[in-house]
């Protein structure tokens, strides 16, 4: 007859406990793993969504009026900051009657008054209004939006604000040679940052978790749109051909891309 001693049993059960600890282990750590990643993947489809949106309307951006054919202003909601841009694009396939492919856009970053969560907003109207800032319709792009700030390249520099409402122009003092002080840009830079959680935050409820969620910090993205227009409207509106800068140049606006 077979048998085991007391010693064997007891070693027998410490391994099996080892082991069992070690798989509950792997499995907590797989778990925790998926509740990490699954938002993020959500977050960067989203980026990714909302960053060829607005990169294939600035491609094909034209003057939005004569008062000002390209709008972007700094704007601050609390301490983040949430840019506007306004301008007119011919990335638009008409619909109804009277439309064509030109089409008044507008991009901003809104706040809903339930959550206070802030979201990526797109204006169109594309039919020809008499505020070119009002009207049209809108539309969520992305949500958990934690920041959006657009820079302008005119050839040579990197702005923060281009054009101005009352149509007296960019007011910029630089000692180079800015040919789109009062058209368009050749090129803009847009940074947008996202909650890398935003699941925690679409509820009123405010726990532990959320408040720990709300130090972590956001999800940068930043690419780069050639406006392919904008030359051609330097041309038309000052009889010559601007030099543009080198494009290949460290402070040039690149060829552009997403990025983290």
């Amino acid at each position: 007859m077979f048998g085991f001693t007391l010693i064997e049993l007891v070693i027998s059960a410490a391994l099996a406990a080892m082991i069992l600890v070690g798989a509950y282990m792997c499995l907590s750590s797989a778990i925790s793993s998926q509740k990490l990643i699954e938002p993020r993947v959500e977050v960067f489809q989203n980026a990714r969504v909302a960053m060829a949106i607005m990169s294939a309307d600035l491609r094909s951006a034209c003057p939005l009026a004569k008062e000002f054919m390209f709008l972007g202003m700094p704007r601050m909601i609390g301490d983040i900051e949430a840019d506007n841009l306004d301008f007119a694009t011919h990335n638009f396939t008409p619909q109804h009657p009277h439309e064509g492919d030109y089409c008044q856009t507008s991009f901003y970053v809104g706040q809903e008054p339930l959550t206070g969560q802030l979201s990526l907003w797109r204006r169109r109207n594309p039919t020809i209004g008499l505020d070119p800032l009002s009207g049209g319709s809108e539309e969520e792009i992305a949500r958990g939006v934690r920041g959006l700030k657009f820079d302008y390249y005119d050839g040579y520099d990197w702005y923060d604000t281009w054009g101005e409402a009352q149509g007296r122009g960019k007011q910029r003092n630089s000692l180079k040679v800015q040919p789109n002080l009062s058209g368009m840009p050749e090129a803009v830079r847009i940074t947008l940052w996202l909650d890398p959680n935003p699941q925690l935050r679409s509820t009123n409820t405010v726990s532990l978790t959320q408040e720990a969620a709300a130090l972590e910090p956001p999800l940068a993205f930043q690419t780069v749109a050639r406006l392919n227009l904008a030359t051609v409207n330097s041309r038309d509106t000052s009889g010559s051909t601007p030099t543009a800068g080198d494009a290949n140049d460290a402070n040039g606006p690149g060829n552009g891309g997403m990025n983290q």
